[in-house]
């Protein structure tokens, strides 16, 4: 993809998601409320980084050392992506105006719980914006969450901003299925204005699948391509109906899932299930594809269809590839609404996050709020973000 020459201001984002299975980089341009892809790359982490993420994540042992460490570590490895990128993209950074970098998430409790005496709400991101800002010489971005959390919202999710930018239709209503580590959905009615736009976590997308790919492979493979294993699968009712026994599914919005609800216990206790202990591994991811898609159906069917008519489904994320997970969407949804691909309306899916969160920077910059209170249940509309300036 070639830049274009045009109007308006530059800017990168950059996003690693919750399954720490790469960087994503997207350049943007931003002329008024109008928002486009200039061009985009992805980057693998180094192995041994990404399994400091995943012991992070999954609140593994580890010292207060470490987590500073990677904070910085995460800055250098961020910042050279940014810079790879626009060599890559053929940009100078000078010529870049904004860097928004969403961190890495190694701790998110949207809702607040007993802590010391007192019932706390916090989030934390790691990947040192001020070392981002120092080592490209671009203004950076970084810890979009915790201005939400302060105003009463979860801190999550915070691209239905954009998904309104992108996908608002006068007369077409719309939801956009993001399917990362875990699945959102941001719905926008048609003619919407941003205060009725509203989008919550509809459960785990990729990261249990992926979980039990590396378990079952020993680390060789990372993600079930294609859906290969679980293609050669057979489905396990029990194991599917147990796990669809879940609060998290019948709890309304606004809500916000990670691994503190679908990380490494929750593994567990699908391998821990006597029908895994029995069963191929092939079974066993086949069954939680279905619980993926499942669940999708389920949070569509209790806090979407009852309030909002929607003509189109804008699907994205690396769920998106998975085959047998976007059949199964497509045969259940199929006398619902259109089904489409988010390339379709200008931003491929696996672009989209990165893209969100340069548009969330330039806002920032702006002065300009950029949560959405319908998703994130906020009392009010705030700026996100903490700044940190290259010189």
């Amino acid at each position: 993809m070639k830049p274009s020459r045009g109007r308006g201001t530059l800017a990168l984002g950059i996003m690693s998601g919750t399954s720490a299975d790469g960087i994503d980089v997207a350049l943007v341009r931003v002329a008024g409320r109008k928002v486009s892809l200039e061009n985009f790359a992805a980057f693998p982490f180094p192995r041994g980084v990404q399994k400091s993420i995943l012991n992070l994540g999954e609140g593994g042992p580890v010292t207060t050392r470490e987590i500073s460490q990677l904070n910085f570590l995460l800055g250098e490895i961020f910042a050279g992506a940014a810079l790879t990128a626009c060599k890559k993209f053929r940009v100078p950074p000078t010529q870049i105006a904004v860097i928004g970098s969403h961190g890495q998430t190694i701790f998110h409790q949207g809702i607040p719980a007993p802590f010391n005496g007192r019932r706390i709400a916090s989030t934390l991101q790691i990947g040192e914006p001020s070392v981002i800002a120092a080592r490209t010489g671009i203004t950076t971005v970084g810890d979009f969450r915790p201005a939400d959390m302060a105003a009463g919202g979860q801190g999550a999710p915070l691209v239905p901003f954009v998904d309104f930018l992108l996908y608002r239709h006068p007369r077409i209503g719309r939801a956009a299925l993001n399917i990362g580590g875990i699945a959102n959905v941001t719905v926008i009615p048609a003619g919407a204005k941003i205060e009725e736009v509203y989008a919550f976590d509809t459960g785990p997308g990729n990261m249990v699948i992926d979980a039990l790919v590396r378990h079952y492979t020993h680390g060789r493979k990372a993600y079930d391509r294609n859906a290969e294993m679980a293609g050669r699968g057979t489905f396990l009712p029990r194991l599917s109906d147990d796990l669809m026994h879940d609060d998290y599914y019948v709890k309304p919005p606004p809500k916000t899932a990670g691994r503190e609800q679908y990380g490494e216990a929750y593994v567990r206790r699908v391998l821990a299930h006597r029908d895994s202990r029995r069963a191929k591994p092939e079974d066993v991811i086949l069954t939680v594809t279905g619980v993926t898609a499942h669940s999708i159906l389920y949070a569509f069917s209790l806090f979407v269809f009852s309030r909002t008519k929607v003509d189109e489904l804008i699907v994205s994320g690396g769920g998106a590839h998975n085959p047998l997970l976007m059949r199964a969407l497509g045969a259940a949804f199929e006398n619902d609404f259109r089904i489409r691909e988010a390339s379709e309306l200008g931003v491929p899916g696996d672009a989209k996050e990165a893209f969100a969160f340069a548009v969330l920077a330039h806002e920032t910059l702006q002065k300009r709020p950029a949560n959405v209170p319908g998703a994130t249940g906020a009392k009010k509309a705030v700026v996100l973000g903490k700044v940190c300036y290259a010189g």
